[in-house]
């Protein structure tokens, strides 16, 4: 199982936001093997482990940690693919976030989870999962989906006041001062979540580029696309992408699964078997495939991915590791970088 892939719309959105800050990002796209052929490809992915990297590196190169911000602010509805679209054309607010993040799968999937659109008190709540422990490889990531939403904001009500407030999972940054700018509303930093919170009066504003046929023609698609890439996995792939974003700090049940996947858990279980495969094979594997893109493809310490896969401590996730692999994950890690 991957960590996750994303859109390379999303790169061709990092370059526009690096060349604003006066890099050029040519000399990391020729490393990273991203030509102008594959950037215009529409089905061609980058893995989320390399697309965190070449921020990093394009964050080093421009001296700007604001890196995601400005990608942000640069966002528009065709970056974000179908559901951008779909956004754009809905008759109101509500609509539309519920779009973005419904249709989300269809740009990008991450193990951790998936954004999702919520009412809480009355107020909309655009919510993007967690990818803590937050590093300088991830950071900017939070900062271009949180600001990019803030931008759709912006395209489908031409108002600013819409927004409660942003919440922020990680603490406030040393750039922290340059969220003023990005975000017209308070950033709230260290929150439970990372969030765009909408006055509750602002869900039913009508969209200014609001298009019923447009936006009924491409749901078809969108609905015949997300029905394509659903019924491409098997239920064990399905049951792996269940498991993913309960590992964080546990050991995710078969109960706690199923309810994910909206089944009784005598329905997971009689149809994992039908795959020759019981529930406690397919957690045992996901956690593996997921400690060897942690351990390989990633800088995090061994204790924060055995918290990401739902150990005890490091020294059981070490054990479990070379159990699962023959090698100790330190030695894993030195023998993949060497290799690569």
């Amino acid at each position: 199982m991957k960590l996750g892939d994303i859109s390379v719309a999303y790169v061709e959105l990092m370059v526009r936001a690096a060349e604003q800050l006066g890099t050029d990002p040519q000399p990391l796209l020729q490393q990273y093997q991203l030509d102008a052929v594959r950037l215009a490809s529409p089905d061609a992915r980058i893995s989320i482990p390399r697309f965190m990297r070449l921020g990093h590196a394009l964050i080093e190169a421009s001296q700007a940690p604001q890196l995601g911000l400005v990608m942000g602010k640069l966002t528009c509805a065709s970056h974000l693919g179908l559901a951008g679209l779909l956004a754009l054309s809905a008759a109101d607010v509500r609509t539309a976030c519920r779009c973005l993040t419904e249709y989300e799968l269809l740009a990008s999937f991450n193990s951790r989870g998936r954004s999702q659109f919520l009412l809480e008190q009355g107020q909309g709540i655009a919510h993007f999962y967690s990818i803590s422990p937050y590093n300088s490889y991830n950071l900017f990531v939070v900062d271009s989906v949180l600001a990019g939403w803030v931008s759709m904001l912006r395209w489908l009500t031409g108002r600013d006041d819409v927004i409660a407030r942003v919440e922020v999972e990680f603490e406030r940054p040393s750039y922290g001062e340059l969220y003023r700018e990005f975000f017209p509303c308070d950033a709230v930093f260290g929150a439970e979540r990372n969030a765009v919170v909408l006055h509750d009066w602002a869900l039913d504003l009508p969209s200014l580029h609001r298009c019923a046929s447009t936006f009924q023609g491409l749901k078809q698609l969108a609905d015949r696309e997300l029905q394509r890439v659903r019924l491409g996995l098997s239920f064990r792939e399905q049951v792996e992408r269940a498991i993913g974003p309960l590992l964080n700090g546990q050991t995710p049940t078969l109960e706690s699964v199923a309810q994910r996947l909206n089944m009784a858990p005598w329905t997971v279980r009689r149809r994992l078997s039908v795959e020759d495969v019981n529930f406690q094979q397919v957690l045992n594997e996901t956690r593996c495939k997921l400690a060897e893109s942690y351990v390989r493809d990633t800088s995090l310490t061994l204790g924060e991915i055995a918290y990401l896969l739902g150990f005890g401590s490091a020294a059981a996730f070490q054990r479990a590791f070379k159990r699962w692999t023959g090698t100790a994950p330190g030695r894993y890690r030195e023998q993949s970088q060497a290799g690569s």
